[in-house]
């Protein structure tokens, strides 16, 4: 059976680092702490690579993030894979649950979701998952 997570996050340090910029397009490496609250209740470590283009709505960006913390009052952590773009059109944010990623009470969870950006700034995530 499917459950849904729901809940906000906050950004609590954002690390970025150009690594290559030519011609108006620049890469770069983000590390990432967070805290969660909601069905999600802990923190994060993430790093992320981003290209960000002189179009100011077009940037994407690949990553990985370790929440140790509680789903649903279970105990333990999982890694999330990340994968997001956007263009004049809008954006997509999309992230999955590493299989077998889970350790503790969260050892085979199964899922994916996205995050939502509010329109003042903050940000809200959606899990939907499955947990033995």
């Amino acid at each position: 059976m499917t459950h849904r997570a729901e809940g906000t996050f906050t950004l609590d340090t954002w690390d970025q680092e150009p690594y290559d910029e030519a011609e108006g397009t620049t890469l770069a490496e983000a590390r990432i702490s967070k805290t969660f609250s909601g069905d999600l209740a802990g923190t994060s470590l993430t790093r992320i690579l981003m290209c960000r283009t002189p179009v100011e709505t077009s940037a994407a960006y690949v990553g990985f993030e370790r929440f140790t913390g509680s789903l649903a009052g279970r105990v333990g952590s999982f890694v999330l894979h990340h994968t997001a773009g956007s263009d004049g059109d809008g954006s997509a944010l999309a992230w999955t649950v590493v299989p077998d990623s889970g350790t503790g009470e969260l050892r085979g969870l199964r899922g994916g979701g996205q995050i939502i950006g509010g329109p003042d700034g903050g940000h809200a995530y959606l899990l939907d998952y499955d947990l033995p």
